[in-house]
Order: structure tokens, then sequence, then C-alpha cells
């Protein structure tokens, strides 16, 4: 299908977005990623080595940028001033890469976005000249402020980071996918493949993850079952369902010229 992702003005052909945590090696984390088919993938700057500490494995030897749109983000960060901080550093390491991924926590069990934050950090990173992706609440409001900020897309949670309890309020998403003018995409809370295929079912851009392929007994398959799941989810949203049907039945053979009538 002819059917790109576009962020930033740059289109994409893959919807999977994956992070490059939790593998037990880097080389585990480029066959992953490989078999995910992802093109962004996103790298936690305060817990990965992409040149700021020199002497150490380097991350971007794996994952070369000129192979992959690396997303720099600010896991980790509770603060707005931390975020942008850490986000300034990432753009002088990618030589004015300006594509970047914001989320700004409100405690450290749950990680759960702490919205104010978020919204000052984002108001702050637009007008620096950042193209800002931004993990938010399920807040169909909230989300709409921070399009309006400018970020170039939207990504509520499904459910917790690393929870894996998959889509726990798809209505919600539903009002922030009618409501969005920008891509829209689910990050945090997928658990299995069937979940991806939810959330693109119900017509999210794109889906974000890392814990649901690294975390999996096989990461290298998992890595694959949702690129598929992701396709078909796409496809299936594109395609339009059926409508349901209470209390009633449509068979799916003719009923006329039945043999004996």
């Amino acid at each position: 299908m002819n059917d790109p992702l576009v962020i930033a003005g740059k289109a994409y052909t893959s919807r999977l977005l994956v992070g490059t945590g939790k593998y037990k090696d880097f080389a585990e984390t480029r066959e992953a990623i490989d078999a995910s088919g992802a093109e962004i993938v996103t790298v936690a700057i305060r817990r990965t080595n992409i040149g700021q500490n020199p002497g150490e494995p380097n991350l971007l030897d794996v994952l070369p940028p000129e192979r992959f749109t690396i997303l720099p983000n600010t896991a980790g960060c509770y603060t707005a001033d931390d975020a942008v901080r850490t986000l300034r550093l990432a753009r002088e390491l990618l030589d004015g890469h300006a594509l970047v991924k914001l989320e700004v926590l409100g405690d450290p069990r749950s990680l759960f976005p702490n919205m104010p934050e978020t919204l000052k950090a984002a108001e702050t990173l637009v007008k620096d000249g950042f193209d800002v992706m931004v993990y938010c609440a399920d807040d169909p409001i909230q989300a709409k402020m921070l399009e309006d900020i400018g970020c170039c897309a939207i990504m509520p949670l499904a459910s917790l980071i690393g929870s894996g309890m998959g889509i726990l309020n798809p209505w919600n998403l539903r009002l922030i996918i009618d409501n969005a003018k920008v891509p829209v995409l689910v990050d945090a809370g997928v658990g299995t493949a069937s979940d991806a295929a939810i959330a693109m079912e119900l017509g999210c851009d794109g889906v974000l993850m890392n814990t649901a392929i690294a975390a999996a007994g096989k990461p290298v398959m998992m890595a694959s079952a949702m690129r598929k799941a992701v396709e078909a989810g796409r496809e299936a949203f594109l395609a339009g369902r059926m409508p349901r049907k209470f209390y009633s039945a449509d068979p799916s053979s003719p009923t006329q010229g039945l043999i004996g009538s």
C-alpha cells in the first residue's frame, strides 16, 4: 500500500516505532529492530551512550543514523527543565537533529506523565525549533493543547509504561484521534501483538513500544509479530470493519435457491 506515516514532513513506510532498552546486548537490539521493520528508533539519552560518554560502546555504531531515524527521548526526566536540557544535549550530539520524543514523568513508580511539566517543556522546545513527539496522558483536552502548542505527534499511553496491560481506555483514544490533525501514536502499555493491532484498528497512526519486544521470551520473534500486527491493524482500519449487530445474525451464504426449497 502507498500509505506512509508522515511525521514532521518526512514519510516513513513502517508505522511501528521501537525503543532500544532492556535487550541483553547491542547485537540483540539490532536483530530485533531489523525484524520489526522499524525506521524510527527511540533512545533514552540518560541511559544510553550515543557519544556523550567517549570510550564506552556507542549505540550509533549498531544503529547508524544514516539507516535509522534516531529519536532521542527524555526518559528519566521529572521536570520540564531537565527534559529541555537533555534534548538540547541530544541535538548537539546528533548534529542538529530536531525530531525528539518528550516525556516528563510524574513519579518513578507509575511513570505516569506529569502533564503540567510536559506542556511547559513542549512549549519551550517548539519555540526552540524542535519537532516534538510527546508522550502524554490519554486526556483529549490536554492532547489538543499539546497539538495547539505545535507538537508534531501526540502519543497517549495505552496503559502504564512497561505494564503490558494493553489499551485500557479505547474511548479516550478515539476522542484524541478524532480531534487531532497530527499523527496519534499509542506509546506505552502494549504487551502483545493483539494490543498493537487493536490500537491500529482504532485509528492510531502508529505504535511505539519497547518492553513488549525486549522482555518477550523471544524478542526477535516478537518483533516480527509486532510488525505484522501493526500492518494488519492498519489494513483493517482502512478497509472498515463490518457493523456490529446485536441480537441478530446475517448468514454469509445465499439464502435463495436452497436445496429442497
